[in-house]
């Protein structure tokens, strides 16, 4: 039996849509780092971490380029408080098989970043993981919401320090674009259809898909399903209390397909889309002048952080409005990682404790296309309004949201690439017309990754 927070975590998403319309549409200006703009308390540690001289820790991760970089800072700040030596190691998904392997080779990490949900509850099965220490409950029991810290435990455990949230109901605009156009930021799926007609009719195709990253295709498919079908079916489904052959999916594949069935509205076409990884989706939607790949891309905050590869600056040439409504409200999904213990040692837990406190998210925040779910974090930390609004929405709506789905199914379904969700959805940017052929594919993979 899966056990997970995200039956208890939310009972409405309505305030951070509305509270997060708002910021959004309240944002004008802003680049990359506004002068002037305070960047949050750093002169004096909010935590006290203990001396470990002469201890070397390993903190695995997925992520790359930018992120990786900006996590390094964190882990320096580390290590000049500890005097530890702290080594990354950039993992691949599905992370639970590359830290099987390493775990199996007799050399964990101390300490990894758990992309999903269902890895960390595999960590907890696989008896890798260690309980947080008194030290790190006491950040989280500070600092997070109830609903952050049920997402990082297991069995009523806590195993886990969310470190770092993602709003992944957001869709970034070259302004330019939309502006040679005429076109409006949507409020709604049908007004959304409508602008990237009248986008790809100008010669700017509407939208950039990074469809050789099925984890973003669960993306689209979420939010159009979390505010179509609604939240309680949207818990369901995430249990596979309800079939992948359900109506509520038809449905949203449907409508999926009014957007991925236009080839003309995909930078590339269907054959370009299925070949654009993640950061080439970002960036191809902001270089090119007045005539980029595409005029939209659709992802969470961290956009941010490829957009910071090009020359727009965020505020000015790359807007942002909430993932349209498809149903009578607009959802708000949301992600994250979770930092989690792998061996029983002084140095891990301290690392857990650093990464619960407001301290080490500051230092991540001020580099942009990063979110906390952490209330401590000074709000003038984040670089600009965008991002400022962006995190004033999320802490201010509490629990009120829904939890990435695929990153609450088992690894086998919703997390890994060339398999189960990833792929049937890549299947389906690929013919977007097969519905039922892609229900019952999510279907059979679903059944066997869930054990029913």
């Amino acid at each position: 039996m899966r056990e997970h927070g995200t039956g208890r975590t939310h009972l409405r998403w309505a305030a951070l849509a509305a509270a997060g319309a708002l910021a959004l549409t309240a944002c004008g200006g802003g680049g990359e780092k506004e002068p002037g703009a305070p960047q949050g308390a750093t002169a004096s540690p909010g935590v006290a971490l203990p001396r470990l001289d002469g201890e070397k820790l390993q903190v695995a991760a997925v992520w790359t380029g930018p992120e990786q970089e900006n996590f390094t800072k964190v882990l320096k700040e580390f290590e000049k408080r500890t005097g530890a030596t702290v080594t990354f190691v950039p993992a691949q998904d599905p992370i639970v098989t590359f830290l099987g392997t390493k775990i199996a080779g007799g050399a964990p990490p101390d300490v990894a970043l758990l992309p999903q949900v269902g890895a960390l509850v595999s960590a907890v099965e696989n008896k890798w993981a260690q309980p947080v220490g008194a030290q790190a409950q006491a950040q989280l029991d500070k600092n997070y919401s109830p609903g952050w810290k049920s997402l990082g435990a297991v069995g009523g455990t806590q195993y886990g320090v969310y470190y770092k949230a993602a709003n992944k109901s957001l869709i970034w605009y070259n302004a330019k674009a939309f502006e040679a156009a005429g076109v409006k930021p949507p409020t709604t799926w049908k007004e959304l259809i409508t602008a990237a007609d009248t986008l790809s009719a100008s010669g700017t195709p509407a939208v950039s898909v990074a469809g050789a990253d099925g984890w973003t295709l669960t993306d689209w498919f979420e939010n159009i399903y979390l505010s179509q079908a609604g939240p309680e079916k949207y818990d369901r489904l995430a249990k596979h209390e309800i079939k992948w052959t359900d109506d509520s999916v038809k449905q949203a594949l449907t409508t999926l397909g009014e957007l991925f069935g236009r080839k003309d509205f995909l930078a590339g076409g269907t054959s370009g889309a299925l070949a654009t990884e993640f950061p080439k989706s970002v960036t191809q939607t902001f270089t090119g002048g007045d005539r980029p790949a595409a005029a939209m891309v659709f992802e969470g905050d961290f956009v941010a952080v490829n957009i910071g590869q090009t020359e727009a600056k965020v505020g000015e040439d790359a807007l942002v409005f909430p993932f349209p409504a498809v149903g009578a409200k607009a959802p708000v999904v949301s992600g994250g990682d979770v930092a989690v213990a792998l061996k029983p040692s002084k140095g891990a837990q301290a690392l857990l404790t650093f990464l619960a406190s407001a301290d080490a998210a500051q230092i991540q925040a001020r580099e942009g296309g990063f979110l906390s779910p952490n209330k401590a974090v000074d709000p003038a930390a984040y670089p600009n309004d965008i991002q400022r609004n962006i995190a004033k929405a999320l802490i201010e709506a509490g629990d009120d949201f829904r939890f990435d789905m695929s990153d609450q199914a088992p690894a086998a379904f919703g997390g890994t690439p060339g398999a189960g969700e990833w792929k049937a959805l890549q299947d389906f940017l690929a013919n977007p017309s097969d519905v039922a052929g892609t229900q019952a594919k999510l279907e059979a993979d679903a059944a066997k990754a869930y054990g029913n």
